[in-house]
């Protein structure tokens, strides 16, 4: 007899109860929103996961469903983006070319660097991006492109193979700290620094997933049912935000800059204690 779908989430191979499944469901739509905005959706899809799955799943397969899912949203929140705004591919192409490099090598070291060194160096940097931002309260409010040919060129290069691997390795806050790099280094507004933001983070997406799927750390049904909302709160976010402008958008990114340090913070006490 076929089985419902209830009964498949609640199965002994999928390892977890439907009711469960449902929360990380809704977690991968308000991450997907708050991805498509400005970033760190994996504030709240990632510790989600760690909690929801069980402690047999092993970190690499926790990272590469969060990767699976996460990017169905930035997909479609990309794509809901450059249908209204349009960033120079001189800019975009070696920031996601950097991106896909980056985020492959920290995929395929993730699991020999411990986490614990990691977490106070981000949550530094953190600080000082949310700082940077709050006594700048013009930065990105208008857009105004620094630079242009190899200076351009090699800047967004380095961004995206800075921010690329980390994302590789960790992860949450990666859409953040791309916006503020290219707003702050390139002089992009907040709207478009988000689309090259969204086009980097996908590239980084697609390598992770790329990395851990060939090494059979994909947990594909769970995957799969979050991607599917994640892609909502994509869509929705993407909508918002280009209807709402740079201002909202700085706003949503200070907000999830705080919880982030928050977040971080907490895990860096909870280490020492």
């Amino acid at each position: 007899m076929p089985q419902t779908f209830a009964q498949l989430a609640a199965s002994p191979a999928l390892g977890i109860p439907f009711w469960v499944l449902l929360a990380l469901v809704l977690a991968a739509f308000v991450a997907g929103w708050v991805d498509s905005v400005v970033g760190g959706g994996g504030l709240i899809q990632l510790p989600a996961l760690v909690i929801a799955l069980p402690t047999d799943v092993s970190t690499p397969e926790v990272l590469g469903t969060n990767k699976l899912s996460s990017v169905a949203g930035t997909l479609v929140a990309t794509l809901t983006y450059l249908r209204k705004i349009r960033v120079p591919v001189a800019m975009v192409a070696p920031l996601v070319a950097a991106a896909f490099v980056g985020s492959a090598a920290g995929s395929s070291v993730a699991r020999f660097i411990p986490k614990e060194l990691l977490t106070p160096i981000v949550l530094v940097a953190v600080i000082v991006v949310g700082t940077y931002t709050w006594l700048k309260p013009n930065l990105g409010r208008t857009h105004s492109e620094r630079y242009s040919g190899w200076a351009r060129v090699w800047r967004s290069a380095v961004i995206g193979l800075v921010i690329g691997f980390y994302d590789g390795v960790l992860g949450p806050g990666t859409g953040s700290f791309f916006v503020i790099a290219i707003v702050a280094f390139l002089g992009f507004g907040f709207l478009q620094g988000t689309v090259a933001a969204k086009l980097a983070n996908l590239t980084t997406n697609i390598a992770s997933i790329l990395v851990f799927g060939l090494h059979g750390e994909l947990l594909w049904v769970i995957g799969g049912c979050m991607a599917v909302a994640n892609l909502a709160g994509g869509f929705l976010g993407a909508r918002m935000a280009m209807r709402h402008g740079n201002e909202f958008i700085r706003r949503v990114f200070l907000l999830v800059i705080v919880i982030l340090g928050a977040r971080l913070a907490w895990d860096t006490v909870s280490t020492w204690v």
